[in-house]
C-alpha cells in the first residue's frame, strides 16, 4: 500500500465515510491514475480536466458515476493532498431530474409473483414495501424486526444513521413464514458465505430476472448505498420510493394471492 493511499484511507476513517464510499473513493483514484500512469500527486487541475472529458465523452458515463469519480477527486486533493485549488477545479456535473416509475397494483402483483426463490421474494417485498436501498435491506437482522411496535430497525443506514420504518401487518406475516422455512440467523437473509448477509449483486440480479421473465413490465429500481446517491436498477431509471405506498396496499388488500399464505 502506498503511503498516499494509506493517508487518504485515514482521512475517510477519521471523518467516518461509509466503507463502500471509502471502497469506491480508493478505486476512483486507482482509475485515474492508471489512466496517466503516473502518481496522483503529481497530476493537476488540466489532467482532473482531461480525465473528466474522458470520463463524459470517451466512456460516455452518466452524470452519477461521474460524480463518484469527482467526489474521490475532491477529497483526495482537497483533504489528502491539501491543494488549495481543489474544489474550484473539479466541478460537480449536474444530474438531471427524472419523475419516478410508478407501478400499478397489478405491476406490483406481476412483479412479486415473478420471484420463486423464497429469500430473493422476502428480501425484494421487503425493500420495496419499507423502501429501503439494497444495502440496508441485505444488513437486517432477526432482532431488527419489532413485531411490537410493527417497525423495522435499520442499523447505521444512509448517512450512516439508525432510523426506524414502518411494518405493516402483511409483510410481518411474509417475514414470519419466510423466517420458520429458513431460520435465518443472525442475518435476516443470509449469503453464500457463512456469517455473512446476502450481497447486493444477488438482490439485484434477481430483480433483474423477476423483471425479465415478465416481458412487458415498467422499468423499476432498488435503491443502493454508494455514498454517492447511485442506484442499483431492474434495469436503471427509476427510485423504489414512491412504490411504497402501492405495496402496503397490495399486502393489506391481496392476502390470498401470496406464497406464504
Amino acid at each position: 500500500m502506498t503511503p498516499l493511499r494509506q493517508r487518504m484511507l485515514e482521512d475517510m476513517a477519521i471523518r467516518n465515510l461509509a466503507e463502500n464510499t471509502q471502497s469506491a473513493y480508493i478505486q476512483q483514484v486507482v482509475a485515474y491514475a492508471r489512466y496517466f500512469h503516473r502518481a496522483p500527486e503529481e497530476l493537476g487541475p488540466e489532467e482532473i480536466r482531461a480525465y473528466q472529458v474522458y470520463l463524459t465523452q470517451t466512456r460516455m458515463l452518466s452524470a452519477s458515476s461521474v460524480s463518484v469519480a469527482t467526489g474521490a477527486l475532491r477529497f483526495l486533493y482537497k483533504v489528502t493532498l491539501k491543494r488549495t485549488w481543489a474544489v474550484e477545479e473539479i466541478p460537480m456535473p449536474k444530474r438531471p431530474f427524472k419523475l419516478p416509475v410508478i407501478l400499478s397494483r397489478e405491476e406490483v402483483m406481476h412483479f412479486l409473483d415473478a420471484i420463486d426463490n423464497l429469500k430473493h421474494r422476502a428480501i425484494l417485498m421487503t425493500a420495496y414495501a419499507a423502501g429501503l436501498r439494497i444495502s440496508e435491506a441485505t444488513h437486517l437482522k432477526v432482532t431488527d424486526i419489532d413485531s411490537q411496535r410493527m417497525m423495522l430497525r435499520v442499523d447505521q443506514g444512509k448517512g450512516r444513521k439508525d432510523r426506524y420504518v414502518m411494518l405493516s401487518p402483511r409483510l410481518l406475516d411474509e417475514l414470519r413464514a419466510y423466517w420458520k422455512a429458513a431460520h435465518p440467523m443472525p442475518w435476516l437473509f443470509p449469503g453464500d458465505l457463512p456469517g455473512q448477509p446476502i450481497t447486493r449483486g444477488a438482490v439485484q440480479l434477481a430483480c433483474q430476472k423477476a423483471r425479465h421473465s415478465r416481458g412487458g413490465m415498467k422499468p423499476t429500481s432498488i435503491p443502493i448505498s454508494t455514498g454517492e446517491g447511485a442506484h442499483g436498477t431492474c434495469p436503471p431509471t427509476a427510485r423504489v420510493g414512491p412504490h411504497r405506498d402501492r405495496i402496503e396496499e397490495v399486502l393489506r388488500q391481496s392476502p390470498d394471492r401470496w406464497p406464504f399464505h
